[in-house]
């Protein structure tokens, strides 16, 4: 495994984050019946960090919650023997929100079709809307999102790789070459 590029620097990655928020509000007309969910492990502080951003653009909490899709996945049985399950909170009520899941990157769309299951098992939302920090193609399901912080075309045999402070001790997007074709992370 090679670094081939890096694609945000911290400073990027705030700014990529800030445009998300001022899209979110603008397409929403406000912050009004708003909910943040993040798909473990990375769109759990990305959205905690899109809260913060839109609280200080508005002036309102939005609820936030944590979304484990672990026994979603339609690939479980390869990832691992016994799959660790995280967990999953949601302490505001689904039916009286617009839900924004996030997730750090979007690539076959499979995770977030496991996340849709999920949340939808917990409760029917006014809408899911989709935040990705990185798009990077490849999709094998018919799934886009609404908000991109960085379109990044990827060959297959290459990673992104998101590193926050909160969970790695930086902020940064990284490129890796994986020297075959790679799969989701």
């Amino acid at each position: 495994m090679e670094l081939k590029a890096s694609i945000l620097t911290a400073d990027e990655l705030r700014r990529a984050l800030t445009r998300i928020a001022h899209e979110i509000l603008e397409r929403n007309r406000g912050a009004e019946g708003l909910a943040l969910v993040g798909i473990h492990t990375r769109g759990i502080p990305l959205a905690a960090r899109l809260a913060a951003k839109l609280r200080e653009l508005e002036g309102v909490e939005i609820p936030q919650g944590r979304l484990d899709i672990t026994l979603y996945r339609d690939d479980l049985s390869e990832i691992a023997h016994q799959p660790v399950i995280r967990e999953t909170q949601i302490d505001f009520d689904l039916q009286s929100c617009r839900v924004i899941l996030v997730d750090d990157v979007l690539y076959t769309g499979r995770t977030v079709r496991a996340a849709l299951d999920a949340l939808i098992d917990l409760g029917r939302p006014q809408s899911i809307q989709l935040a990705v920090l990185v798009d990077r193609g490849h999709r094998e399901l018919p799934i886009r999102a609404d908000y991109v912080g960085k379109n990044l075309p990827t060959a297959k045999s290459e990673m992104v790789k998101v590193k926050l402070a909160e969970i790695d001790g930086l902020d940064a997007v990284e490129l890796w070459d994986m020297g075959q074709p790679g799969r989701e992370q």
